[in-house]
């Protein structure tokens, strides 16, 4: 498979390298969203605050917390006909559906139940071992985090 480096993120974790091929296909706001946030350095440094084993590791809450977002404003939904399946990157989001910002979470097992409900922004395509790494927790103790998220492009 051949990546667009405009359309893939590579991501250093406290548990090794990720990358993550962009689906704008199919979540065009929300792949701008995460680029735009990426090159701004906003995930260097950020928890996975939430690691449920057998479902997701979720991260992109600048508290830590789950609690917050960016400065921008949140994004209408894109949901599509994608399923969430493992390595499916998907974005967090409140009970509104239009309140995903800039957490994210990535699914460790296929989980249809999210399907049509969760914006699907991108596929891990490289290094899904070191996502099995992350330590779980609700909330996590000592938790894993992003050391840094570029975009592929920018590298």
């Amino acid at each position: 498979m051949s990546l667009d480096p405009q359309n893939t993120l590579v991501l250093e974790t406290t548990k090794g390298k990720v990358v993550i091929a962009m689906r704008p296909d199919l979540a065009p706001n929300h792949v701008e969203r995460i680029k735009t946030l990426a090159r701004q350095g906003f995930y260097d440094g950020i928890k996975f605050h939430r690691v449920i084993d057998g479902f997701m590791a979720q991260t992109g809450c600048p508290h830590g917390t789950g609690t917050g977002g960016s400065d921008m404003p949140d994004l209408k939904q894109e949901f599509s006909a994608e399923s969430h399946v493992r390595g499916t990157c998907s974005m967090a989001r409140a009970a509104n559906p239009n309140s995903a910002n800039s957490q994210f979470f990535i699914c460790f097992e296929d989980s249809a139940w999210l399907n049509k409900q969760y914006t699907v922004w991108g596929q891990v395509v490289e290094g899904m071992e070191n996502v099995d790494r992350i330590k779980r927790g609700e909330p996590v103790r000592d938790p894993d985090s992003i050391v840094s998220m570029k975009v592929m492009a920018d590298a």
